[in-house]
């Protein structure tokens, strides 16, 4: 070993400066990446029929975003979550988060920072997709993706080494998206 802390063993601090939120000009190759990761984990989870969706900013065309692949996964309800998560590990994806309705992995994150290609992997129960919601208007409505991304270059200065707080500050907008999408 070469002294470095494997990834399990930092601090949230110290994988917030490893990995600080960075905005890329959108990348045409990001939908293929996705693409590619969505063939592989339908294959990872046949046996549960997966609705595999590309989510995100990267699946937004003409907005900057962070370089990492947002993917979501619908599963049924009842699926058998430790298996699931077993086979994710498994396939080299980490699990960053998991609760009674929702389990997180990500892939692409090394030692030395982020590798080539980087994806977060939400796996949510089959209906649970307000991020197709989100993601389809801001297709519809370039004007609206297009606040979105002025909102996240004016965020980062402020977070760009606090995920968390990033995510935070950008909800409520995220939450008024999906409710116009929704026609509320």
């Amino acid at each position: 070993m070469d002294g470095k802390k494997e990834l399990k063993d930092m601090t949230l601090e110290e994988l917030w400066q490893l990995f600080p939120i960075v905005l890329s000009t959108h990348q045409p190759q990001w939908k293929e990446w996705a693409a590619q990761e969505i063939v592989l984990l339908r294959e990872i989870l046949a046996a549960y029929a997966p609705v595999v969706s590309h989510i995100g900013s990267t699946a937004v065309d003409g907005i900057k975003a962070k370089p990492i692949i947002d993917i979501l996964v619908e599963l049924p309800a009842d699926c058998d979550r430790v298996q699931v998560r077993g086979d994710m590990e498994k396939a080299g994806y980490l699990c960053m988060a998991q609760n009674d309705t929702r389990m997180s992995f990500n892939k692409g994150y090394t030692t030395q920072g982020y590798a080539d290609r980087v994806f977060h992997v939400h796996i949510h129960a089959s209906g649970d997709n307000d991020e197709i919601c989100f993601r389809d208007y801001l297709i519809a409505h370039h004007d609206v993706a297009r606040e979105y991304e002025v909102l996240k270059s004016g965020l980062l200065p402020a977070y760009r080494h606090d995920r968390d707080g990033y995510t935070a500050a950008k909800s409520s907008f995220i939450r008024r998206v999906v409710a116009l999408a929704k026609g509320e």
